[in-house]
């Protein structure tokens, strides 16, 4: 990445004024593995290839995030940010997406980044940014494999229960001209996939010691099997011994006569016993059981593994919504501007938030990428909306219906329940009519409460505000300007993040608003976000 110290410890070795800022700060920086034998194959095009990726993925990334780009270094950037879980999530959704732009190039053509995150107190400056912290991250970042994310301590102990990803420990390693060693941890973006990983390692570990201790314990068996009996002095073996040759030079007992004279008569015996079968007496005896005998192969026949009908898939309870005009929209916010009147088509939409039981059911058909934690009646969480986009191709597949994520449109006309209030039940907010921060008596926990447990707006629908963010299928857009009124998904290419609606449990009242809206990651997996599927006539 260059000399680490013209833009990160102090240009030409100079100290930055005393004027400058200092703040703490999470310092992100990244740097292309391999640059230089990428510009040697292909310079113009690869130079083209790392800015169209500045513009159209560091920067928008870094900002979408609520982070600042300090510069960029031709094949690096450095950005800080004032949250280290920010910084951490900006980081997984750069490398995540760099999966995507390299899927379809030979694996010599890939641009991979190695991404350093740091926590530190820093002198920041109008275009750069000084101090040790950012040499740290910039150490983090040389050692880090490519496509990876390396977390000093300080950022791990600010994001381990945070975000929905796995940690693992490097141990302290000791980095160039920082005094003392540094914690080190790899960000794994996909915590089954590491835990899979780890137990296989443990599983091998475990066999291979048990095979160690097999191979002592035969060595000892066999070493034993093979020591002298009866030696001279063994006091053990003396009683035994001493009688087996008494017995052996015994002179065996000559036979009894009535054996020659039995054997005989046996030619005899045989021919009479011949015709015993053609009697009539044992032939209704035998029948009965022939009968029997030929019967239990088509008693144990139904419940043969091999004969049984695949299960059907549970599929979600759901209502059909006749369809018809609303406003959509609000003035409460400025992402939920301008206002305007949408026609929707009937459609269903489901009941309830999917579950985890539901969930759980394409995670074992092996379509969904993880089997959701928690209780089989709670909605399912940490979904990302690539996820939340599998289970409904999977859903649709088994079933043959068309099952698809609603639009953003139908699910505010769902959450409305035919009502223009700012709440479905009003104007002012009630307790106890969403799972939502403070508004319950409820204790918060880690998971919202099982679907169901408050009570339908006027559509028959259940938490349809609070509980957890729902995905619909529609991009992000910062307003409605130039949405559609016709109740269709407003898509547009490849979308960086799509819009999540109804809040969650861990939100306050606002966020419980039919209106209110968001956005996230498409790629990212959030403790908050599940989905509600829908229904094409």
């Amino acid at each position: 990445m260059g000399e680490i110290r013209n833009f990160k410890s102090g240009k030409s070795g100079q100290s930055p004024p005393q004027s400058s800022p200092r703040r703490l700060a999470a310092i992100v920086v990244g740097d292309i593995s391999g640059y230089s034998r990428l510009m040697e194959i292909d310079e113009e095009g690869t130079h083209g290839r790392v800015k169209r990726i500045e513009r159209g993925l560091i920067e928008p990334s870094i900002a979408g995030h609520h982070g600042r780009l300090v510069k960029t270094t031709g094949d690096g950037f450095i950005a800080i940010f004032d949250s280290p879980v920010e910084a951490v999530r900006c980081s997984i959704v750069i490398q995540q997406d760099m999966v995507g732009r390299n899927a379809s190039l030979p694996r010599h053509h890939w641009i991979e980044y190695r991404i350093g995150v740091n926590l530190g107190d820093v002198i920041i400056e109008a275009d750069d940014v000084y101090g040790d912290g950012v040499n740290i991250a910039a150490r983090l970042e040389s050692i880090a494999d490519p496509g990876q994310v390396y977390i000093s301590g300080g950022i791990y102990e600010q994001v381990k229960y945070k975000l929905v990803c796995g940690y693992e420990s490097l141990g302290d390693r000791k980095v160039k001209n920082i005094a003392d060693p540094v914690r080190v941890y790899r960000v794994v973006p996909d915590p089954t996939a590491f835990n899979r990983t780890r137990k296989r390692r443990e599983n091998i570990l475990i066999f291979l010691l048990s095979l160690i201790l097999l191979t002592i314990a035969s060595g000892a068996l066999w070493y034993l099997l093979l020591q002298p009996y009866g030696k001279a002095g063994d006091q053990a073996s003396a009683p035994v011994f001493p009688e087996m040759p008494k017995r052996l030079s015994s002179p065996p007992p000559p036979p009894p006569p009535p054996a020659v004279k039995q054997a005989a008569p046996l030619p005899q015996l045989l021919p009479p016993a011949l015709p015993a079968p053609p009697q009539a007496a044992p032939a209704p005896a035998l029948a009965p059981v022939a009968k029997q005998a030929a019967s239990q192969p088509q008693l144990a026949s139904p419940a043969a593994p091999a004969s049984q009908p695949t299960p059907a898939v549970r599929e979600p309870e759901m209502k059909m919504l006749r369809g018809g005009s609303f406003i959509m929209g609000s003035n409460d916010d400025v992402t939920e501007k301008p206002t305007h009147q949408v026609a929707i088509k009937p459609f269903a939409i489901s009941t309830y938030p999917i579950s985890v039981r539901e969930w759980n059911e394409c995670a074992a058909a092996k379509a969904c990428a993880f089997a959701a934690t928690g209780k089989d009646d709670a909605p399912v969480t940490n979904v990302s909306w690539s996820d939340a986009r599998q289970f409904v191709a999977w859903l649709a597949g088994a079933t043959r219906k068309a099952y698809r994520l609603p639009s953003e449109a139908e699910w505010e006309y769902a959450a409305r329940g035919g009502t223009q209030t700012k709440y479905w039940w009003g104007d002012q907010f009630q307790s106890g009519m969403a799972n939502c921060k403070n508004c319950t008596d409820i204790a918060a926990a880690e998971q919202p409460v099982k679907v169901g447990s408050f009570r339908p707006n006027p559509f028959g629908l259940y938490d349809m505000g609070g509980g957890v963010d729902q995905w619909v299928e529609d991009c992000w857009h910062k307003n409605y300007q130039g949405a559609p009124s016709d109740g269709s998904p407003w898509v547009e290419g490849d979308c960086a993040s799509h819009v999540i609606r109804s809040g969650s449990w861990r939100n306050d009242a606002r966020y419980a608003r039919p209106t209110n809206r968001d956005s996230y990651d498409t790629n990212v997996r959030y403790p908050t976000h599940g989905l509600r599927v829908a229904l094409s006539p």
